[in-house]
């Protein structure tokens, strides 16, 4: 009986000390994030994070849903149905500037650089960014790279007023593009390329304009809090962001594992192409020389103050937002725990 007694003694000891939120909730804490997009490679790394169990280690049963988009991800962020949402902080600059009493927050950055382009026909009389004055581009009054084009034609010094912007559902309007209907066409790089090739036109067919390589400094997504759950449940919010963290530099490192999770979450989906995709998110997004020096999720001053004073310029904002009224790094993990494994 002493025996038993000090087995079950050690075990449950054992178990408290791997799950110290557990412990000082008693039970798995709920918490409720939405991946800002369907089920693809951008959700790799929280998918894979719930998968390995990476969550509930950390005390936490996360509810993981998809979303329809940064601004409606936001929006629902901000009226408490979610927690925390993937979504583009320049979109969470405006959101907060039209409704200061939001308060939403970064608490971790997930694109390092950020993803927003246009994209032409390398065939095509636009060979440089200044090219596209005057020129239609494909870009609904929602997406991110339109409303960022005034910054990257300011940063490479073109009036981009004239623009023609063809507002056409991306899947009809990527189409479109590709029988030539368009100049071109504005996107997240990793989006565009793959939508463009499932259509015909292929990666070496098409030149990028990725407004990171073309003066802008802005972060791309990050994860956004509202200000309830950053108070009321710190805790939570930091077991949130140190597991999220734990995932995505296990997807960074194996990209691979990264695409089963989305196969494993979502049936449909083609692993093949999410791998690929996922790629293009790591390489071109995340294994940055800030983030190896870092580590994943940081974010520094200056380029914090960049992508607001861009996101002012380019949404013609009145702002008077500070580098703390949009970021906390509170949450963090240490920088151990956000290192890349390569």
């Amino acid at each position: 009986m002493q025996r038993r007694s000090l087995i079950r003694a050690t075990g449950a000891a054992a178990l408290l000390s791997a799950t110290p939120f557990v412990r000082a909730q008693g039970n798995l804490q709920k918490f409720k994030f939405n991946l800002g997009w369907k089920v693809e490679a951008s959700g790799a790394g929280f998918l894979l994070a719930q998968q390995r169990g990476y969550y509930k280690d950390a005390g936490l049963d996360v509810t993981v849903d998809t979303g329809n988009g940064s601004a409606s991800a936001i929006s629902l962020v901000a009226g408490g149905a979610y927690d925390v949402a993937s979504a583009d902080l320049s979109t969470m600059i405006e959101f907060n500037t039209a409704n200061p009493q939001s308060r939403l927050a970064a608490v971790a950055i997930q694109y390092d650089l950020n993803p927003n382009s246009v994209m032409v026909r390398k065939d095509g009389a636009i060979k440089k960014p200044a090219d596209l004055a005057g020129k239609t581009i494909l870009g609904q009054p929602f997406n991110a790279s339109r409303k960022l084009f005034p910054a990257f034609a300011k940063a490479q010094g073109f009036d981009g007023s004239g623009v023609k912007w063809e507002n056409v559902a991306p899947d009809i309007g990527d189409t479109r593009f590709v029988k030539g209907d368009f100049d071109a066409a504005a996107y997240f790089f990793f989006t565009g390329l793959l939508n463009l090739k499932a259509r015909g036109l292929t990666p070496d067919q098409i030149t990028v304009f990725r407004f990171s390589d073309y003066g802008l400094k802005s972060y791309g997504n990050g994860l956004i809090a509202n200000a309830k759950s950053m108070q009321d449940n710190p805790d939570a919010m930091k077991a949130f962001v140190k597991a999220t963290t734990r995932g995505w530099v296990d997807a960074i490192a194996d990209p691979r594992a990264g695409a089963a999770a989305i196969k494993a979450r979502e049936p449909l989906a083609h692993e093949e192409i999410e791998f690929e995709r996922l790629q293009l998110i790591v390489d071109g997004t995340m294994k940055t020389a800030e983030t190896r020096t870092n580590g994943w999720g940081a974010a520094t001053p200056a380029r914090l103050q960049a992508t607001i004073d861009e996101t002012v310029a380019a949404f013609g904002l009145k702002s008077s937002l500070a580098v703390a009224d949009i970021w906390t790094d509170r949450f963090l993990p240490a920088a151990a725990d956000r290192k890349l494994k390569a």
